[in-house]
């Protein structure tokens, strides 16, 4: 069985997150024990945490595929030998999930508490996040304060980190993208963009594409640099009257289903490109639902294990 096979199996049935809207087609403690012979046994017996930390999305049906995914390919390859536990670092969406649906969901505060009142010794904390930028920061600084409170700890790497990872992640997309790059499409992914350094991740990002020889793929941002207007000038001079959006992020969510997709709204990406004259597909499909993506990320829980 491939590991795609043996992915999608271990996950249950994936959706392919394609809607349509119209005029425009839309291609997750112990307690003390009375001897101190019986409290030796369980702190024996639990096991070691990869804490995997999210933002988090709202969007149940996106959260499943992408969040989850990444979750279930790290909780496949270690399984065993560790307990995979999920927090989010948006507060707003934690709240919201409680509110609007009862989902109790830990921040990563609650979830680093939890692991020490179970007596967890070591863990791991590897974030989504796709680049090393604020919200990778707060999580950081966030562990840092724990770090008398465990025997091990090991925080992971960001999606985009090495020069392979960019490779990989290029090659990833033209996979996933492949049935809509018939050479008279531009692919054009839109990213979130920080006020951050990391925010020239995606001048990289953009630059790996060309060098890869994909000069088809496009990268712009929501809110930083390059714009939707920037990606418009760059597929239009390159000749393209074709274009496929696609989020650049682990969750197809709010930005994905509003700043792009939202043809209703003059200020999202999918009007802009409509009245700039293109025939627009969007693609309402996170990075998470990548296996390919999904082992980049169990690559690096490796990483952050081997550094314990």
């Amino acid at each position: 069985m491939s590991d795609q096979m043996s992915r999608r199996s271990f996950m249950g049935a994936a959706a392919t997150g394609a809607v349509a809207l119209a005029g425009i087609t839309l291609a997750g403690c112990s307690s003390t024990s009375a001897s101190s012979e019986k409290s030796s046994e369980k702190e024996k017996a639990v096991k070691p945490v990869i804490l995997v930390t999210s933002f988090g999305t709202s969007y149940n049906d996106s959260r499943h595929i992408t969040i989850g995914a990444i979750e279930d390919a790290i909780r496949e390859k270690y399984w065993q030998d560790y307990d995979i536990r999920r927090a989010f670092t948006a507060q707003i969406i934690i709240d919201k999930l409680k509110k609007r649906d009862g989902i109790t969901i830990d921040n990563m505060t609650e979830a680093l508490d939890r692991c020490v009142e179970d007596g967890v010794k070591e863990i791991v904390v590897q974030p989504t996040h796709l680049m090393a930028g604020l919200e990778y920061a707060d999580v950081k600084d966030e562990l840092d304060k724990y770090a008398d409170k465990f025997d091990k700890i090991s925080l992971g790497d960001p999606l985009l980190t090495s020069d392979d990872d960019y490779k990989k992640v290029a090659a990833a997309i033209k996979e996933n993208m492949a049935s809509f790059d018939d050479g008279e499409t531009a692919l054009c992914l839109m990213g979130h963009g920080t006020e951050a350094d990391s925010n020239a991740d995606y001048a990289k990002m953009q630059e790996v594409f060309k060098n890869e020889g994909l000069t088809q793929f496009f990268v712009g941002t929501v809110e930083a640099e390059p714009t939707c207007e920037d990606v418009i000038a760059a597929a239009s001079a390159a000749g393209y009257k074709k274009a496929v959006l696609a989020p650049f992020m682990v969750v197809a969510g709010d930005h994905a289903n509003n700043d792009m997709a939202d043809e209703t709204d003059p200020d999202s990406w999918a009007a802009k490109f409509v009245a700039a004259g293109f025939e627009v597909t969007c693609l309402l499909q996170g990075l998470g639902q990548n296996v390919a993506v999904d082992d980049i990320y169990v690559s690096h829980v490796d990483d952050a294990i081997a550094k314990l």
